[in-house]
């Protein structure tokens, strides 16, 4: 079986090891106006250069009021792409394969919760997320044909910006998720009710995206696998919409829980929770996957793809607390590594 600091390819993309930096919200966006700054070219770039395969950036809303919050990055106009495209390269010319996630944050917008916000949210129904948040309006026909345009607009200028890879957000409550989930999602058109209408807006947009990415770039879509909340979205339902996926044109599902109640009850919490749900992904629907959840140690990772229960490890938290994790790991576990020049001084010294 693979080790973690095996390469991986997918289409026409190789990573140089299984590592990838999971998409993190940074709320540093200095004017509002969804364009990346200095920040997100150090902290992205900081990733790169601790050796990562992958970094994902943030979050990254397609429309204004898709937004989690008003200091997030945008990709709907062409002042933000200029913006991203040297972090892009910075990030590639470090060894690193470089990704947006495309978003939209649905129900849970940022400025709506407060009720000060241009306009109000926007949801496949009249549901507020919790107790003290704003009911969206239910979008129509027309609003939801826009935002399946403003991901695909978003994703050529993804491509543009020059991108490896594109990830779809369709995890934690937001707004594809909140489509996929019967908690959040109470149509009676063809847009609700079966899996095939909820995930119907998920569909158009894959397509979408596709049609307009290279064929040798990978599509990943993060999920939540659970909203932990009985009689909500779960694991059955997770992995026949994988097996769906990998007919679209998915190739990699980024395996999360939960973020869309406020009642869910997350029951095994620990180490490494949500890798089960990676895995039976994995294994039932024959797709590729990405595990993520409270890993931080370089054994359990190395074991998380040795084991086959997923491709691709993702680290969030554990990043933030050392961007050179993934140096100290091809060191802890006996892999050879390459260093930048900058930096081999401070290699640490070859196991004997």
């Amino acid at each position: 079986m693979p080790h973690l600091f095996d390469p991986w390819t997918q289409r026409g993309l190789t990573l140089r090891n299984r590592v990838v930096m999971s998409p993190m919200c940074m709320y540093a966006v200095e004017k509002k106006d969804g364009v990346p700054t200095d920040w997100h070219m150090v902290h992205l770039g900081a990733r790169a250069v601790g050796g990562v395969g992958l970094v994902i950036a943030e979050a990254t809303a397609v429309e204004p009021v898709g937004r989690i919050s008003e200091q997030d990055t945008g990709l709907w106009n062409d002042e933000q792409a200029a913006a991203w495209a040297p972090i892009a390269a910075f990030v590639k010319k470090h060894g690193a394969a470089f990704s947006i996630q495309l978003a939209h944050a649905g129900r849970k917008a940022w400025s709506f919760t407060k009720g000060n916000g241009p306009e109000k949210p926007v949801g496949p129904s009249a549901l507020p997320w919790g107790d003290g948040w704003v009911t969206p309006d239910e979008l129509d026909v027309t609003g939801i044909e826009r935002i399946i345009r403003s991901f695909k607009e978003s994703a050529v200028r993804a491509v543009r910006v020059g991108c490896d890879t594109v990830e779809l957000h369709a995890a934690h409550g937001y707004l594809l998720h909140e489509f996929l989930s019967p908690l959040s999602n109470h149509r009676t058109d063809e847009w609700g009710g079966s899996l095939a209408n909820r995930s119907r807006i998920l569909k158009r947009i894959v397509a979408e995206v596709r049609s307009v990415i290279p064929e040798s770039m990978p599509l990943w879509v993060r999920i939540s696998a659970t909203d932990w909340v009985e009689g909500g979205w779960g694991i059955e339902e997770s992995i026949e919409l994988s097996r769906l996926m990998k007919e679209w044109g998915v190739d990699l599902v980024d395996v999360s829980t939960g973020g869309n109640s406020a009642l869910q009850q997350i029951t095994n919490l620990g180490p490494g929770y949500q890798v089960p749900f990676a895995a039976r992904i994995r294994t039932e629907a024959g797709m590729p996957t990405g595990a993520v959840g409270l890993i931080t140690d370089a054994q359990q990772a190395d074991t998380i793809v040795q084991t086959g229960q997923a491709d691709v490890v993702l680290l969030a938290r554990e990043l933030l607390r050392n961007p050179y994790w993934t140096l100290e790991a091809a060191h802890t576990l006996g892999r050879e590594t390459k260093w930048p020049v900058q930096y081999e001084r401070g290699k640490f010294p070859t196991r004997k």
